[in-house]
């Protein structure tokens, strides 16, 4: 009992001492910690140092490690030389070879033995690296290898074993990727081999002219346009289209006048543009401003314009059709030019065409452009239907009102509908003239449409044409005598209603073709009302035997200025009893 006793006691003894030590080794630890904060970063770097000199020389050698042991292998393809750490970028031309699975190579061992093609490749390759100091000083073997050499069929091994192997046809044998010395480059490139070997053949210049006359029903030729591309040079100075090595030398030669109407009494009033071919490049003219990013287009605004129908119908609307598509990216070249016409309609051609407009009149420089389009595709006047070559995106006249609206800058795209707003009235613009076919009796007119319930207002087109444009565009209701001021329907939004009154004289094609098939095309609703003779000018100007009462075809027949000289110079006075249903059936429509 008393050994157990002491047993206990010795036990409990050692327990304590080890505390005791466990206690002194913490506490020397924080005594420790504590001097080295105290002590100098002198003294603090002396005790560091060792350590961090230690940890770089192990860096060191490991680097060298890793370096050694990688360089003692080389991944290659079959069939393929090694690849040099620049060739990425030397020939983006050339095309890539075929690459085999990549081998696994160490140094030592016989490469010939792994793989027989691969063996003949890499002696190649080494005789290749032994030859290249001597090689690179000469240029004709650096335009050599930028093609690949190809033996005599069954030649091969024979071939390569020759002893008068050239060492330009070695290495073109090596690969089709040539590397060129480091600061050589440019001088290698600028050789004239090496020029003569990588340099690709011009395209030969193409030209496709759209000449047909006429559509079946429609009366007017349709003008000539040609596309042209490849190597086209524009030289307004001469007045010419040059097209540099044409693939049909005899059928590029012809001269157009690009403007989009095809009549004989243009010809004085639009600029004639020749085109050219060019046997070779030193005979077209010499370029002197490239536009390889975007196609031009050449068209003139003499003939007609200043005519608001016509501005529309022979220039903005076959422009629209002929270089929407090109989203802004194109260039025009606009003969006949007038800065007034340019900058009446500057902010429609700013949405055609992000570049300056190139005065064709004026310009000095030869333009080059891989396409050109010279002349402008048209329809029927006021008119876009669906053709395949001339309409292939299938524009519509709605897609042309809704262009105009964001060109400048027209809120409204639908008309007030009645009884939807509560005490809104229907607002109707009746345009008034000032030449010919001049409403007479206006006033009265605009008071009985104030009647029926229509918030009326009277002008006259022309001026300042956004702002008019804003004008037509907040009516719902367009009332006008046939005439250029009825194209303003451009501008109404869709679905609202145009009233024209047809003069006396068989005028019904001319109103129909003119404005009634081109207001459907832009989805608005559209009401003739036809003159009688009694509310005719002409009644008064010729007795009724005259030819014009009793058969008006037959001025038709005699031309169109007979027709302009009696029939177009006609004033209207209106029946106002006889007007007053066509006002309340354009009432109705606005009810739909």
């Amino acid at each position: 009992m008393a050994f157990l006793v002491q047993q206990q006691h010795s036990a409990g003894r050692a327990i304590a001492v080890k505390a005791a030590r466990e206690r002194k080794t913490r506490y020397s630890a924080r005594v420790a910690a504590k001097n080295m904060g105290k002590l100098e970063p002198r003294q603090l770097a002396v005790r560091l140092f060792p350590a961090c000199l230690l940890a770089l020389v192990i860096c060191v050698c490991l680097a060298k490690f890793l370096s050694a042991l990688s360089s003692q292998a080389l991944w290659i393809g079959a069939r393929s030389r090694v690849v040099s750490s620049w060739e990425g970028s030397a020939t983006a031309n050339v095309p890539p070879r075929p690459v085999a699975p990549l081998i696994m190579v160490r140094f030592g061992d016989d490469l010939s033995r792994r793989s027989p093609e691969l063996g003949a490749d890499l002696k190649s390759e080494i005789f290749k690296n032994e030859t290249d100091s001597e090689n690179k000083s000469r240029p004709e073997i650096q335009a050599a290898i930028s093609t690949e050499y190809d033996p005599p069929p069954g030649k091969e091994d024979s071939f390569r074993k020759s002893p008068q192997f050239a060492v330009a046809e070695i290495q073109a044998a090596i690969s089709t990727e040539y590397d060129p010395p480091p600061g050589k480059e440019d001088s290698i490139r600028k050789s004239p081999q090496f020029v003569a070997e990588i340099e690709a053949p011009k395209p030969k210049s193409v030209i496709t002219c759209d000449d047909k006359s006429k559509d079946e029903g429609f009366p007017y030729a349709r003008p000539i346009v040609c596309h042209m591309s490849g190597d086209v040079r524009v030289a307004p100075a001469s007045s010419s289209v040059t097209l540099a090595m044409p693939l049909q030398q005899g059928e590029v030669a012809r001269r157009i006048r690009p403007y989009a109407r095809k009549d004989d009494f243009l010809l004085p009033l639009v600029r004639e543009v020749a085109i050219r071919a060019a046997a070779s490049e030193g005979d077209a003219p010499r370029c002197n401003v490239s536009h390889h990013d975007v196609p031009a287009v050449i068209f003139s605004i003499g003939g007609y314009t200043g005519n608001f129908f016509h501005d529309m119908a022979d220039v903005l609307v076959p422009l629209y059709l002929t270089s929407f598509h090109f989203k802004g990216k194109v260039q025009f070249f606009i003969a006949n030019y007038k800065q007034w016409w340019i900058q009446k309609y500057k902010p429609v051609l700013r949405r055609l065409s992000h570049r300056d407009i190139v005065d064709f009149d004026s310009d000095s420089d030869v333009h080059c452009y891989d396409h050109v389009i010279l002349g402008l595709v048209r329809d029927r006047d006021l008119i876009l239907g669906h053709h395949p070559t001339r309409n292939p995106k299938g524009y519509s006249m709605v897609d042309f009102t809704r262009f105009l609206r964001h060109s400048y800058g027209l809120r409204r795209d639908r008309p007030l509908v009645l009884g939807e707003t509560s005490g809104k009235k229907p607002r109707m613009l009746i345009i008034s003239r000032r030449g010919t076919r001049k409403l007479l009796n206006l006033r009265q007119v605009a008071a009985m449409a104030r009647e029926l319930g229509f918030d009326v207002i009277a002008s006259e087109a022309g001026g300042n044409v956004k702002r008019f444009a804003a004008t037509v565009n907040s009516c719902d209701v367009l009332v006008a005598v046939h005439g250029a001021g009825l194209t303003n329907q451009v501008f109404l939004p869709t679905g609202a209603v145009v009233v024209q009154i047809v003069p006396w004289g068989r005028m019904e094609w001319m109103a129909t073709n003119f404005y009634g098939q081109p207001a459907a095309g832009m989805k608005l609703r559209h009401v003739e009302y036809h003159v009688a003779a009694e509310e005719s000018s002409l009644a008064r100007r010729y007795p009724r035997e005259h030819v014009v009462f009793r058969d008006p075809m037959a001025i038709h027949g005699q031309g169109w200025q007979a027709l302009a000289d009696i029939v177009m110079t006609q004033d209207v006075k209106l029946n106002l009893r006889r007007f007053r249903p066509t006002l309340l059936h354009a009432l109705d429509l606005l009810q739909d």
